[in-house]
């Protein structure tokens, strides 16, 4: 089976194009996604996050699940909202049960999502945020099409 590998890079300037980019992966996310989102404290994960909920008709309030480490919203499709912030791995990934939500239905959005790398599925889209020094955003999203 051979797969490729199919790379998108967006530049945002503002908190709303950022939420734009997260709204437009959102609508194009069928049910079983899991989507890595790397970057620096304060680059704009939750922010992708606010905008797939969007795409999901969500209207609850998402925030960062820092101190819960995993949020769960219902609209056109479950959302699962991890941060991986304060876990160590992928031992206390899997000790919180963790692992199901990787394989569920709906989407599974994963903030630090590089500290349980060796388990990620082969299908998870990875979006990557920089922050430039102008104070914009270069977001990389890489997806894996069958």
């Amino acid at each position: 089976m051979s797969s490729m590998a199919s790379t998108t890079i967006y530049r945002s300037y503002s908190e709303d194009e950022t939420k734009e980019i997260g709204r437009r992966l959102g609508n194009t996310c069928a049910s079983g996604t899991v989507i890595s989102l790397r970057g620096p404290l304060g680059a704009g994960k939750t922010v992708i996050a606010k905008g797939v909920a969007e795409a999901l008709g969500i209207t609850e309030a998402i925030v960062s699940p820092t101190f819960t480490l995993v949020q769960e919203y219902e609209g056109s499709m479950h959302l699962h909202h991890m941060d991986l912030y304060r876990i160590d791995g992928v031992e206390e990934f899997g000790g919180i049960g963790g692992e199901e939500l990787l394989y569920g239905e709906g989407i599974t959005l994963i903030e630090w999502s590089e500290k349980i790398e060796p388990i990620l599925p082969a299908h998870t889209v990875r979006l990557s945020i920089a922050i430039e020094s102008d104070g914009s955003r270069t977001i990389t999203v890489t997806g894996v099409e069958p």
